[in-house]
């Protein structure tokens, strides 16, 4: 149930922020409410903060090529029409085996991207932890974890594999499961630190890391045109392209259910038909997510006709449970009659070396294309929403039981 926030409180957290603004307090991710002993169910509220604004930020990156910085719908001659009534804010397609980019709108709107940010978690951290390892779960590992966070349903003091530990990743979204991995990896902070890392070498210029899951933060941010990096660059990865694609498995039982294995779905709904939603043809896998801040986000890989196709979207604003799939549908059928007839856009292919103020495909770069990638500005996170933040556990409840929401839904 939604409860109304009063105009007193209201202010009450605006002038908080006021005070914490002054001070140069850094906001941070929200606090953490530790574990779940018992399997939960997939839901995550979003971190305080503000609906993303509704019109692409001035300045947007050009990486990729000029065309993919403009706002609005960007389609090459020989396109088809694309498909009525997209609402997304956000979205690309394109080639996943030649880098093409065959459409975009606001390419490089940086956005909250929910759990579709466990792709580049993923893009980091599968190459580092051994696959052959395990890990007995500890207290410690699952701090941190916000509140609320969507989770497949690890136990502490119980041994897991590698493995298992993936696939509640990718099957459930389960934030308990990537801060198992994150622990395995040097621990949270190192793993934020080693994300941001690989966004960068993979080009991804938009992408602000906070959180190694995705559960919101003011400032964390990515855009459609980097999702697509992340995916295009799991693909290239046996094991990723096996998890991502994966629609059931079972995994470790603990003491609710006396130590039996027990069945997980994966909540992609258009790998595993699931909830009304009919499987996509030839999909290869991707991710999906969903928080408050972040609307529903979505990024999937298909094959049909000797063409690979990597397409995300983030944020429908038309509100239907399933519409991130039905845009999805959409567009992957739309890349699909575009893939060699169209011409492209822009390109995901990383820069050649270029001479500085160019980004290797003739577009101006330089701090005024970069500096507007990322950030709370691009956001436009509310006053209040930082003041929660920053005004400790109380604040985080108070919001969070007003407005919820859900991770990998």
């Amino acid at each position: 149930m939604r409860l109304p926030i009063s105009p007193q409180v209201r202010r009450a957290l605006v002038a908080l922020t006021a005070t914490a603004v002054t001070a140069g307090a850094a906001v941070g991710p929200a606090a953490a409410s530790g574990h779940l002993a018992k399997r939960p169910a997939p839901t995550t509220p979003g971190a305080p903060g503000a609906e993303a604004k509704k019109q692409p930020p001035a300045g947007m990156a050009q990486t990729g090529g000029a065309r993919l910085g403009l706002a609005g719908d960007q389609v090459g001659a020989g396109a088809p029409a694309l498909p009525p009534d997209l609402s997304a804010l956000s979205w690309v397609v394109a080639d996943a085996d030649t880098g093409q980019v065959l459409g975009a709108r606001n390419a490089h709107w940086p956005l909250p991207p929910a759990s579709t940010l466990k792709m580049l978690f993923a893009d980091t951290v599968l190459p580092a932890v051994p696959h052959g390892a395990s890990r007995k779960v500890s207290d410690e590992d699952l701090k941190g974890m916000g509140d609320g966070s969507s989770a497949v349903g690890i136990v502490p003091g119980q041994t897991y594999q590698v493995p298992d530990l993936w696939r509640g990743v990718f099957l459930r979204s389960g934030n308990d499961a990537v801060h198992v991995l994150a622990a395995m990896n040097g621990g949270v902070p190192k793993t934020v630190a080693d994300m941001q890392k690989k966004a960068e070498a993979l080009g991804a210029k938009d992408t602000h890391v906070l959180s190694p899951d995705g559960y919101d933060a003011p400032g964390q941010v990515s855009s459609a045109y980097d999702l697509a990096l992340f995916l295009r660059s799991g693909l290239k990865n046996t094991d990723f392209k096996q998890y991502c694609g994966t629609a059931s498995a079972a995994f470790p039982g603990g003491p609710n259910t006396k130590g039996k294995p027990f069945g997980i779905s994966n909540t992609n709904r258009l790998l595993s038909g699931i909830d009304g939603v009919a499987k996509y043809p030839g999909l290869i896998g991707g991710k999906n997510g969903y928080t408050t801040n972040a609307g529903n986000t979505l990024a999937e890989a298909a094959t049909r006709d000797g063409h690979t196709l990597v397409a995300t979207v983030m944020n429908p604003q038309e509100n239907k449970h399933d519409k991130v799939y039905t845009e999805m549908r959409q567009l992957l059928d739309w890349g699909f009659a575009a893939a060699g007839r169209a011409a492209p856009v822009g390109t995901l292919n990383p820069p050649a070396p270029a001479a500085a103020g160019s980004d290797g495909n003739g577009s101006a770069t330089g701090a005024a294309a970069g500096s507007a990638d990322s950030g709370i500005g691009a956001l436009g996170w509310t006053a209040i929403g930082a003041t929660v933040v920053v005004a400790g556990g109380a604040g985080v409840l108070l919001l969070t039981r007003r407005k919820r929401g859900g991770a990998g839904r």
